[in-house]
């Protein structure tokens, strides 16, 4: 007990650089006792970084209101990483009265278009700030505005704020995208707009998806479907991503059943409205969903013969989409015990995420790792580490 307090004495006056810290061996000995207490904040600092562990850790009495240091740091990156998220749709007002002119709001649609397809080619990082802007800008009007031109900034803002959320869930901070997916809900309820208010609560079901909360996911797209003879075929169709829902609590019938009924109201997508548009814009986009839920459900031939079909369709232009396809694609080989056939579709997959750094791709590729685990030490498990060591060190 002696050597060990006079060990961690020297230590101490060294990481503190003072030289009167020190532990008596009538300390040390206390702490090994029944009774230990607790050790001082800067003892409990030398203790963490001598040992590898904090006093609780330790066996010693933890006082009430004790938080480790390291834990402040973390709250405060935290909370800078939330303002950060958070800031373009927390600006205090009132702001200045100013002109609104009813022109703004087909100048907003047309620009949320150009957004949707540079997500495309770029991935969210380089989109965030300037849609985020965009919202800002939106939301300041909208406090001028008046009438039938607040309501069209307030559907437009929805919009806004529903692609700052997808952004953010694509890069994969699911803290941010859930507090936008909620700003895109409260701006649809204040537009009145039925079919913006549904959207909403699609977008809220995708995150639900990605938490791996089925049920959670069933909930809200049900909520759309309560009396959705109201709401656009195109709100309705997106509502029928319970099927992902339905996948993760395995039952397959029910995504048959929802995505088979998707595909009878497709060809009476009509409207004009500039957001929610995938099923018109993606290629094969119910295959796209039922291959996905054939995957969650463990159906790897029927899945693969699906994203075969799907790939075959995909543009140049959605090559971020193309990039999750061919992980999902190569993680369903995987499944299917074809492990070559995975491992070379991995590939351009690596290419594509090492462009986009998306994170819902990065995600998918984790979920090949892990299907590759049976041969992890076999060459072919080996090749596919050197694949994916580019997106994958550091992460």
């Amino acid at each position: 007990m002696d050597q060990a307090a006079r060990s961690l004495s020297e230590y101490g006056k060294r990481l503190l650089d003072d030289r009167h810290f020190e532990v008596s061996p009538r300390t040390w000995r206390r702490w090994e006792g029944e009774r230990p207490g607790w050790p001082p904040g800067e003892t409990a600092i030398v203790l963490h970084h001598a040992l590898g562990r904090w006093p609780e850790e330790l066996g010693f009495t933890v006082p009430a209101g004790w938080i480790r240091p390291e834990a402040l740091h973390e709250d405060d990156v935290n909370r800078r990483q939330f303002a950060s998220a958070t800031a373009a749709a927390l600006v205090t007002g009132p702001t200045a009265s100013q002109h609104v002119d009813p022109a703004l709001i087909g100048y907003f649609e047309q620009q949320l278009e150009g957004h949707y397809r540079a997500d495309m080619f770029l991935g969210p990082h380089d989109l965030i700030g300037t849609v985020s802007a965009q919202y800002q800008l939106i939301d300041k009007l909208v406090r001028s505005a008046k009438g039938d031109v607040r309501r069209g900034l307030l559907r437009a803002g929805a919009a806004y704020a529903a692609l700052v959320g997808w952004l953010y869930q694509d890069a994969g901070d699911l803290a941010a995208a859930t507090f936008w997916r909620g700003v895109t809900q409260e701006i649809a309820v204040r537009s009145r707009d039925p079919h913006l208010i549904g959207y909403s609560l699609v977008n809220q079901a995708h995150v639900r998806t990605d938490l791996g909360d089925g049920h959670g996911a069933i909930d809200l797209c049900e909520a759309v479907l309560d009396g959705s003879d109201r709401l656009f075929p195109k709100v309705r169709i997106m509502a029928m991503q319970q099927a992902h829902g339905a996948s993760l609590v395995g039952d397959r019938a029910a995504v048959d059943r929802l995505i088979d009924t998707a595909g009878e109201l497709l060809p009476r997508v009509d409207d004009g409205l500039p957001w929610g548009n995938a099923c018109r814009r993606t290629p094969g986009y119910l295959e796209v969903q039922r291959a996905t839920c054939y995957g969650r459900l463990g159906l790897g031939r029927e899945a693969e013969a699906l994203w075969a079909q799907v790939l075959d369709g995909v543009p140049s232009t959605a090559r971020r989409d193309r990039g999750v396809y061919l992980a999902r694609r190569a993680t369903v080989a995987a499944e299917s015990r074809q492990p070559d056939h995975a491992v070379e579709i991995a590939r351009s997959a690596v290419e594509i995420a090492r462009e986009t750094r998306s994170a819902r791709m990065l995600r998918e590729l984790g979920a090949l790792e892990r299907a590759m685990g049976p041969w992890h030490d076999a060459p072919v498990g080996r090749d596919l580490a050197e694949i994916l060591a580019p997106v994958t060190e550091g992460s």
